[in-house]
């Protein structure tokens, strides 16, 4: 399996694993929550019913150390035997229900505890009832510390689950992607040779044709050898897919690629095809040898791929540059036309698989464009690409090197069936 395929199944399982322990920790968060809520109610509820028949018996059941009863009569305050804690009585809630006779509860939190406060007029008197909830708070924390632990090691438990989970759940996955790249890799083989037996044969037929001066079929077979070349170029295009996909311990090494030399051997072959259109093609690239490390069938097929979109798309009388230059640590190789060039919303999308943009007129349908990025990419470079309607594209490649910079350059221009081989300090 390749890098990226890994890359991807090993994501599904952290992903897969994390949603199975959080979902997990949810729960647990969410059955601590209820019964941490449960018992803060039931707490409030035995402590208002401890107030309650504190004020009406004058005495609270619960711990003395806990619990106090004060009587006021409108003049004195009754505290019992119990010392109080300091702070109490509450003196302004006795004389406000000894003045209005009603009920008033609350809380105060003081000494490092919260105290519930219940003050009633009983007949003549008023009774202050007060709770110290220090034995239920403490209950609370370690009800909120025992979960949280729980919640804690079932979140790991669950985490940990859910990725040996996962790994039965992806295997086929994994096993799929496999798969589908050694079918692309072995169908693409297994093409290349009938494809390639029947292109020559058509050729042979149209050889034969004309030395016979029979040009009834000619147009058919000059047809069927254009059919077979892209069906050849549509088996190349999988099968360089392939090896990209291939893992770096599945892949030989590959020496570094001149880009000088291959730049130059691709122009060259484009050279009589750009006089036939009437385009001017010029190449500006350094004398000296520009190494790259790479696949050099892999950065010949997008040169080449751009140069002859690049002439596809320019009509008569117009010119395309080919330029590579260093910029820092990068290689940058720029092909620019004057065609027809394109939606600039289109600049992103193009590099999409199949993309066919409007207007794209005799542009080759397969990968095309998304093969050229994806082997850029596997190359650690950019490919970037910028167009106007009516004002041509320019296409530029980054790859990384680490040349020095270049300090003179050759210019070869083509146009009109003439060639001239020129000097320029870059």
């Amino acid at each position: 399996m390749e890098a990226a395929e890994r890359a991807i199944v090993r994501r599904t399982r952290l992903r897969i694993g994390l949603f199975v322990g959080l979902t997990i920790g949810a729960l647990l968060l969410l059955a601590g929550g209820i019964s941490y809520a449960v018992l803060v109610r039931s707490q409030e509820a035995q402590i208002r019913r401890e107030l309650s028949w504190g004020t009406e018996h004058g005495t609270i059941a619960g711990p003395p150390a806990c619990s106090w009863i004060f009587q006021y009569d409108g003049t004195t305050v009754q505290t019992g035997t119990n010392p109080p804690p300091p702070g109490f009585p509450l003196t302004r809630a006795l004389t406000t229900v000894a003045a209005t006779r009603s009920t008033e509860i609350t809380k105060v939190t003081r000494n490092g505890t919260t105290y519930h406060v219940r003050t009633e007029a009983r007949g003549d008197t008023v009774i202050q009832a007060v709770f110290d909830a220090r034995f239920q708070l403490s209950d609370r924390r370690h009800l909120l510390l025992a979960f949280s632990l729980a919640a804690a090691v079932g979140l790991l438990a669950a985490m940990l689950t859910g990725v040996l989970v996962s790994r039965r759940a992806v295997a086929p996955l994994a096993e799929a992607l496999t798969r589908q790249r050694r079918f692309v890799a072995d169908a693409s083989h297994e093409l290349r040779t009938p494809i390639a037996q029947v292109h020559t044969r058509a050729q042979l037929i149209a050889r034969r044709a004309r030395d016979d001066g029979a040009a009834t079929n000619l147009d058919d077979l000059e047809r069927l050898i254009g059919t077979t070349r892209r069906l050849g170029e549509v088996v190349d295009d999988l099968l360089l897919s392939a090896r990209l996909a291939a893992a770096p311990a599945d892949r030989k090494p590959d020496p570094p690629v001149d880009l000088t030399s291959l730049i130059a051997t691709v122009v060259a072959a484009e050279t009589e095809r750009a006089a036939e259109r009437r385009i001017t093609l010029t190449m500006d690239i350094p004398d000296d040898p520009f190494p790259v490390p790479g696949v050099e069938s892999a950065l010949c097929r997008v040169a080449g791929e751009l140069l002859s979109n690049a002439l596809v798309h320019t009509p008569a009388g117009g010119r395309i540059d080919v330029t590579l230059r260093q910029a820092g640590d990068w290689a940058e190789l720029v092909i620019a036309d004057t065609g027809r060039g394109f939606d600039p919303a289109d600049a992103k999308r193009i590099f999409d698989r199949f993309h066919r943009g409007a207007g794209s007129g005799d542009r080759r349908f397969g990968l095309g464009l998304a093969l050229l990025q994806e082997v850029v990419t596997s190359h650690h470079g950019t490919i970037e690409a910028e167009g106007h309607p009516g004002r041509g594209a320019r296409f530029t490649v980054r790859l990384p090197n680490t040349r020095s910079p270049i300090t003179r350059g050759r210019t070869l221009r083509i146009g009109r069936r003439r060639t001239r081989w020129l000097r320029a300090d870059r």
